[in-house]
């Protein structure tokens, strides 16, 4: 038996119902988790009504002590600047013995989990990004060292829901997976938005054949390069006929100091990252 199909009898509860949490519940849904082993707390019954739009039958509630004592893995899906409000009347409950503890929080950090919760609870950080809202998510995470391996199986278990996923032996890593996947389609939003504008304002064409053409061609290279064995300079060089017209518009671009603007775009994504987990 598989992870995937192993996992479907655990309850599974999330603190905080917003974008990430409705991805991740969504993927779960998807991939046959059943939807009265799925739990919800959040005060806003806007977003608890969203949560039962998408299945009636997951337990939505206000309550958020209710909903610790219940679970499997809990989810913390609350913005970092209120996590701390939020968990400290949670942190003296009362836990199933073998709950994980999963945070997809930006920025906080293990050791801040472990305060709260204490070293022995298992814990886990999850690094999320946007594309986990199509279930083409990139996800990093990584646990606490007393985190046993059903632990955290029961987070890869979740994460696969929205996507892909690695785990990293060095929780400073987190800070690096934020600035390139976690930032990172932002990076790849502006290129076809440039791409897009070029393509109006240059070439006359309209707005919705031009971010076809854009995003199609997005798409197809990213699956390309993900589907293949190839490296990603092979990948380049298939499409770059010399003197042709790709050549050209490389040419262009790495004139422009393309490689050293990415190289320090990232960096300055990773340092961020440092600056908000010390704060």
């Amino acid at each position: 038996m598989n992870i995937q199909s192993s996992k479907q009898n655990i309850s599974i509860g999330f603190i905080g119902a917003g974008n990430m949490a409705q991805a991740i519940i969504k993927g779960l849904l998807a991939a046959g988790h059943p939807a009265t082993k799925i739990y919800i707390a959040d005060p806003a019954a806007e977003q608890r009504q969203a949560i039962n739009s998408i299945n009636d039958e997951i337990i939505c509630s206000a309550d958020n002590t209710d909903l610790v004592a219940r679970v499997d893995v809990l989810v913390l899906a609350v913005k970092p600047q209120i996590m701390a409000t939020v968990v400290a009347p949670l942190a003296e409950l009362k836990r199933p013995a073998e709950q994980v503890i999963v945070s997809v929080a930006a920025g906080i950090t293990l050791n801040t989990l472990s305060g709260w919760f204490g070293s022995d609870a298992a814990l886990v950080r999850v690094m999320p990004n946007q594309p986990a809202l199509v279930a083409e998510g990139m996800s990093g995470l990584c646990a606490t060292q007393g985190t046993q391996d059903n632990a955290r199986e029961k987070a890869s278990y979740l994460m696969q829901a929205t996507g892909k996923l690695i785990w990293l032996d060095e929780e400073s890593l987190m800070d690096a997976v934020t600035a390139v996947s976690g930032s990172g389609p932002a990076y790849f939003y502006l290129i076809m938005e440039i791409m897009q504008q070029v393509a109006e304002e240059e070439f006359g064409f309209d707005s919705d054949t031009a971010k076809k053409l854009v995003t199609q061609t997005g798409l197809g290279a990213g699956k390309a390069a993900a589907l293949s064995e190839e490296t990603l300079n092979t990948l380049r060089e298939s499409v770059t006929s010399p003197g042709g017209t790709t050549a050209a518009a490389l040419e262009s671009l790495e004139a422009s100091g393309i490689r050293d603007m990415f190289r320090a775009a990232l960096k300055a994504a990773r340092d961020r990252s440092v600056e908000l987990g010390r704060a």
